[in-house]
C-alpha cells in the first residue's frame, strides 16, 4: 500500500510503498476513502504522544470501505461503509461496559498506537464494539471530519458541558474543534462567543452559528470582554486549542458555577497550565476533560446531521493528496486559513 511514513520525530515524512495490512481476529481492514489532517497528528509528528512507536504511519480521522475481516467480527462485513472514533476501546474492561470507550485503559488509537489511515488501507481492531455503519447520504470526506474534532466536539459539548438553549457558551479557538463545538453549541440553541486572534476566523465562526465574536489580540482582557457581552460570564467555556493562556482564560471567564471543557491537548511544554484555582473554588466551578466520543453516540450526531441541524462539510477546507498531505501535516502548528484539511486522493 502507499501510505505516509516517518522514521524519526520532526523528520519530514515520505511516502512509501509498505506491506498490506492483515486483520486480526476481531479487527477489519478498511480501505481509505477520505483520512483528515488534525493537529494532533501533529503533536505525534513532533514526539508528543509516548503511545507512538517508530516508524510510524500517522492519521485518525477516516472513513471508508471494509476489505477484510477477522473470523470474530459479527456486525461488519466486507462492502460496508463505515468510520472510527478515534479512541477505540477494547470491549471488554469495565470502563467499555459501562459505555465509556473513550476512556478504556486498553484503548486501540490508529494513527497512534497503531499504524494510522494517511494510507491506502488501515486497520482495526475491535470492530464490533468501534465501528460505526455510515449511510450512503454521507461521504467519505464529511464522514472523516467526524472522526476527532467534530465528534470530541460534539462529546463535549451536549454530554460533558451539558449545554442548554439559551445559555453562553465561549468557545477559545477557532480551528476545526472551536468551529465544530460552535456549530453544534448553536443547533442545542445555546449563545456560542467565538474567541479567536485571526479576524478570517472569527468571521467564518459567525457563519458556522456564533452571535458574538472578541479578537483576543485586540483586547486587554479576554475573559472581562467575555463577562460584559454575557453579562456575568458564560454558562459553558470550551478551550478548543490547547494553550496555557486559552485554558486559564477559559476558566477565568465563566460564571458562578460554570463549566469548564478543555478539548484542546495540552502537550509537551504546556502540559502543566496555570488554573485560578481560587475562582473554581469560591465559584463552585466545575472542570472537565473530553476525549473522543464513543461509538454508540454517533447515532445522536448522525441524525442531527441528517435534519441539517449540523453540517461538518462546511469546515471542509481542502481536499488534497496524500503526498500534498506531507507539508500540510507539518506545518499544523501554524494554524493559517479557515477550515480542515482532507486527504481524499492517494
Amino acid at each position: 500500500m502507499k501510505a505516509m511514513y516517518y522514521e524519526a520525530f520532526e523528520a519530514t515524512p515520505e511516502i512509501r510503498t509498505l506491506p498490506d495490512p492483515t486483520p486480526n481476529e476481531d479487527g477489519v481492514v478498511i480501505a481509505v476513502g477520505a483520512t483528515g489532517l488534525c493537529r494532533s497528528d501533529w503533536h505525534g509528528w513532533m514526539g508528543h504522544d509516548p503511545d507512538i512507536k517508530l516508524p510510524h504511519v500517522p492519521g485518525h480521522e477516516l472513513a471508508g470501505k471494509v476489505v477484510a475481516a477477522g473470523r470474530g467480527v459479527v456486525r461488519f462485513k466486507v462492502g460496508d461503509r463505515v468510520t472510527v472514533p478515534f479512541v477505540s476501546g477494547c470491549g471488554h474492561c469495565s470502563e467499555c461496559h459501562s459505555g465509556n470507550q473513550q476512556v478504556c485503559p486498553n484503548q486501540f488509537q490508529p494513527g497512534f498506537t497503531h499504524w494510522g489511515s494517511f494510507a491506502e488501507y488501515v486497520a482495526i481492531d475491535y470492530a464490533d464494539t468501534n465501528l460505526v455503519h455510515l449511510p450512503e447520504t454521507i461521504d467519505d470526506a464529511t464522514a472523516a471530519s467526524l472522526g476527532c474534532r467534530f465528534a470530541t466536539s460534539f462529546r463535549a459539548v451536549a454530554d460533558q458541558a451539558r449545554t442548554r438553549p439559551g445559555e453562553w457558551i465561549a468557545v477559545h479557538g477557532c480551528g476545526g474543534v472551536g468551529l465544530s463545538a460552535i456549530m453544534i453549541a448553536s443547533a442545542l440553541g445555546a449563545n456560542a462567543i467565538a474567541i479567536d486572534i485571526s479576524d478570517e476566523k472569527l468571521a467564518f465562526a459567525r457563519e458556522c452559528g456564533a452571535v458574538a465574536a472578541i479578537n483576543a489580540a485586540g483586547v486587554a482582557d479576554v475573559a472581562e470582554a467575555v463577562r460584559e457581552i454575557t453579562k456575568g460570564g458564560a454558562h459553558v467555556s470550551i478551550d478548543a486549542l490547547g494553550h496555557p493562556a486559552t485554558c486559564f482564560n477559559s476558566i477565568k471567564n465563566l460564571r458562578r458555577r460554570g463549566r469548564h471543557v478543555q478539548v484542546g491537548l495540552m502537550l509537551g511544554e504546556h502540559a502543566a497550565p496555570q488554573i485560578p484555582m481560587a475562582q473554581v473554588i469560591g465559584h463552585e466551578l466545575e472542570i472537565y476533560g473530553s476525549h473522543g466520543m464513543q461509538a454508540w453516540r454517533y447515532d445522536a450526531m448522525l441524525d442531527m446531521l441528517a435534519a441539517g441541524k449540523i453540517a461538518p462539510q462546511k469546515l471542509i477546507g481542502r481536499k488534497i493528496s496524500l503526498e500534498e498531505a506531507v507539508p500540510a501535516l507539518m506545518a499544523l502548528d501554524k494554524a493559517e486559513g479557515t477550515g480542515i484539511s482532507v486527504i481524499t486522493r492517494f
